[in-house]
Parts: C-alpha cells; sequence; structure tokens
C-alpha cells in the first residue's frame, strides 16, 4: 500500500540523512523527519510525498531512543542552525563519522580509508563569527536565526553556539535601533537599512569586532550606537559598516567603512598572529582548527626544502602553518581583500618564503603549471561546492606527489576523489574533525598521493 499524505505512520528511527534529519522506513519508502533520533520508535505525520522518497514531521515519541536527550536550547527543532541539540555528543559524533565514511566508500569509492573522527571539547559557546539577521514587529527589533528553507527568522537573544560576547553585541544593536527608530532592512520590499548584525571574537587575543550589514554607511545616532555597543562589550576592539544594497542573500557587500576603531579583528592560529577583514575566511572553531591543521601538516609530511601549492589560501592560516616546514608555499585565494590581509599577514609574522596570487583555483592552477611549478604538495581547502573540473585538471597537470585535500562537505569531497582517480590520485588515508558541535556539517582531511608507475611516466 502506498505511503499516503497527512496520515500518521508508528516506525523507528533507523538512520540519519547528510542533512541530520532521522530516516524511518515506511510501506518499503524512505521518510526522512527532522528532530528525531536513531532508536527512536515514534508517531510520524507525513507532509510530502515523492516517488523514491517521503518526507515527515514528528507527531509523538513512543519510546525515546537511548540518544535522546532534553536539548539546552530554547529554540531547537525550530531554528535551522543546528539539528543535533536532541541527542547526545557521543552519538552525534558517530552520526558524523558514519556521514563521512558513507560518502567516501559508496560516493568516493574508497572504502576503509577514514581512520576517526576528533571530537570537540568543547560543543557550547565555540563559534568566533556570529551572522545575526535582523527582523522587527509589534514589540520592536530583535535578532535569530532563518527557520529550516526559509528566511522566516526565528528570535532568540542567546544561541547556545555563538560567543556570549556576539549575543550581547546584537542586544545592543537592537536596542539602539529601538531607540532611534532604526528599520530593519525588509527583503520583500527592499527598504531599510540594518540587514545583519556580524561579530567576530578573538580566542587568543581576547577581541571582540562588529560589523553591521547596511544599506549605506551612513547611520543615525552614531555616537550612541558606538557608546551602546563598547559599554555591552569591553573588548570590542572595531566596529565597521559593510554596505550591501544587493537584493539577493548574499551577506556581505563588497565595500566596507570604519565607524570606530580597528577595521580588523587580531587573533592568533598555530602559532602565527592574524588581522581579519570581515571578508576574510577563518575557521569557525580555534581549538578544533588546530587539531585539523596539525593533522594536514602531518600528512604533507615536509621536510623543509618543498615547494607546496596552497589553493583557497583565505587570509594564510594554512599557508603560514605550511612555511615553517616548506622551503617555499605559495597561496591562492579569489578574494581581493584575503589576499591583502594574506600578505599583511605573512609580513606581520616575519614569513618571507610565501607568496600570493589572487585569481580563481582553477585559473591559478593552469597558470602555475604554464609557467613550470611542480610542487612537491598541493594543498586546498575549497568552500562547499568542492573543486570544479578545471581545478583538479590544473592540479592533474602540475603533477605533485601529493595534494592534501581539507573539506568541510563529505559529498562533495567525494565526488572530487573520483575526479582525481581519472588522473591517477588516490586517497591513502582520512579523518574527520568535528569543527560545529550540534550542526549537521564536519570537516575532512585526506591526502591524496599520484601512483608511481603514473609519476615515472
Amino acid at each position: 500500500m502506498a505511503i499516503q499524505k497527512n496520515k500518521i505512520y508508528r516506525a523507528e528511527i533507523v538512520d540519519y540523512t547528510a542533512e541530520g534529519s532521522g530516516v524511518a522506513r515506511i510501506e518499503g519508502m524512505a521518510v526522512f523527519v527532522p528532530n528525531t533520533a536513531v532508536g527512536d520508535q515514534c508517531d510520524i505525520r507525513i507532509v510530502k510525498v515523492n516517488k523514491r522518497m517521503a518526507f515527515g514531521r514528528l507527531d509523538r515519541v513512543i519510546i525515546p531512543s537511548r540518544d535522546r536527550i532534553e536539548p539546552a536550547c530554547p529554540v531547537a527543532g525550530k531554528c535551522g542552525g543546528c539539528c543535533f541539540q536532541h541527542i547526545s555528543y557521543e552519538a552525534e559524533l558517530r552520526a558524523k563519522f558514519k556521514k563521512v565514511d558513507d560518502a567516501l566508500s559508496h560516493l568516493g569509492g574508497t572504502p576503509g580509508i577514514l581512520d576517526g573522527i576528533t571530537g570537540a571539547d568543547e560543543t557550547t559557546h565555540y563559534r568566533n563569527k556570529a551572522q545575526y539577521p535582523v527582523g522587527q514587529d509589534a514589540h520592536g527589533t530583535y535578532t535569530g536565526f532563518y527557520r529550516p528553507h526559509s528566511h522566516d527568522i526565528v528570535k532568540t537573544d542567546r544561541c547556545l553556539i555563538q560567543s556570549e560576547r556576539a549575543d550581547r553585541l546584537a542586544a545592543a544593536v537592537c536596542a539602539w535601533m529601538d531607540a532611534h527608530n532604526v528599520i530593519a532592512y525588509d527583503e520583500k520590499t527592499g527598504k531599510g537599512l540594518i540587514r545583519h548584525i556580524y561579530v567576530r571574537t578573538g580566542a587568543v587575543s581576547g577581541e571582540t569586532h562588529l560589523c553591521l550589514i547596511a544599506t549605506r554607511s551612513k547611520l543615525p545616532a552614531a555616537d550612541d550606537l558606538i557608546e551602546r555597543l563598547t559599554k555591552a562589550e569591553p573588548s570590542l576592539v572595531g566596529i565597521v559598516v559593510n554596505i550591501n544594497k544587493r537584493g539577493d542573500n548574499v551577506i556581505l557587500g563588497q565595500h566596507t567603512v570604519t565607524l570606530w576603531g580597528e577595521p580588523v579583528l587580531q587573533d592568533s592560529l598555530c602559532g602565527n598572529v592574524f588581522q581579519l577583514s570581515p571578508h576574510a575566511f577563518y575557521q569557525v572553531n580555534h581549538a578544533q582548527t588546530e587539531k585539523l591543521y596539525a593533522r594536514a601538516l602531518e600528512l604533507a609530511d615536509l621536510h623543509g626544502g618543498e615547494t607546496v601549492v596552497d589553493l583557497y589560501c583565505g587570509a594564510g592560516t594554512i599557508t603560514l602553518a605550511l612555511a615553517a616546514k616548506a622551503g617555499k608555499v605559495i597561496g591562492v585565494e579569489i578574494v581581493p581583500e584575503a589576499i591583502e590581509n594574506a600578505k599583511e599577514n605573512a609580513a606581520r609574522n616575519g614569513v618571507e618564503n610565501v607568496s600570493f596570487i589572487c585569481a580563481d583555483a582553477g585559473q591559478a592552477a593552469m597558470m602555475l603549471a604554464e609557467r613550470g611549478e611542480r610542487p612537491d604538495v598541493l594543498t586546498v581547502d575549497p568552500p562547499r561546492k568542492g573543486l570544479d573540473e578545471q581545478a583538479v585538471e590544473a592540479i592533474a597537470r602540475m603533477q605533485p606527489p601529493k595534494v592534501v585535500y581539507v573539506s568541510c562537505d563529505p559529498a562533495t569531497l567525494a565526488r572530487d576523489l573520483k575526479r582525481f582517480a581519472e588522473y591517477g590520485y588516490y586517497a591513502q588515508t582520512a579523518r574527520a574533525f568535528d569543527l560545529f558541535p550540534r550542526t549537521k556539517h564536519v570537516e575532512t582531511v585526506l591526502v591524496l598521493t599520484k601512483k608511481i608507475d603514473d609519476q615515472a611516466e
């Protein structure tokens, strides 16, 4: 009998999707149910039916999973940021290990290479970057996070994975907006001033930096805003305004002006000091990033004379760590502001054996190949979409004996492993790192080597 929409079925949750929803089998069909735990026996209301799968909503837990816990977050299950607040952290790590292992085995054709997952010591208030959308209603200005698959803001003044400093600053901005009738941006009408509140914190430096994303640079009652913010958070070192007049959902515009204090945040990572503009990429979990980068360096196995190319170098965090052990490192990044940060960071730390190219990864790889650069090791840390075919082809043209790949999406990593295999590169060992506790995201680092026969050709 075919599964029916709006009908309630009793079933057991047997797995998780890549998005963190539970999976049940009903009438032979996979049903995806958010906010459930493997082992839950529950009543599920079917809300959508496709040809190959269905989507359900948890109606009632009959017998809870042994992994289920009471969420500490007041908006768990409503906000789209976290999907694992309702299960133990041990269960979350098992789910993330399986997610990476399944992707590498079934999609990437590389079974058995994942040697474990490194969990986080802290699972709350670990993020050094917070971006709050801003809304308004009859009760005033509020912040929160988007409901899953929408731009409806779930109101909350406290987030368990964000910095408490960020929450305090967001509240201060809201109070300033209410005091001076400052209008929040409305995506539907395109009107309003304040779009997002963006806060970065330094784990080592202790500094805090605030960026207001607005439709124009001039703010009303700016002096009062500065006073409120510096009073709310004494660690604040700078306030900038990023101008975004776009009609889409891209958060940051291209132009940023300093309202007060420093234009950048300073922090230290892997022994190097970095100054970070709002545009610069910087991993959100400091403690876990140091563990991740240590493993990447271990896999690179540098001895002091090697040439390394670091694609997607951002502000140079991995680049400078590599430079301490290599002969020469070339960093590549498409964001001009990040490249400028990277150059300044290299100079600030007295690192002279690095150079930087501002270009798309694929274009830069082609350019390096054409000028005869033959790296001993090539590292990549791409965004979630992974590498495009041009980038993989260009990397293969440079023929590095070893490629160290840092990934934030197991599915695109697995796809890229198949692309690399076409050029004779095969993954040898991998490890997962949980940089994003309570969310669906997980990092992976692995090393690919080129077959000896191919290198000899």
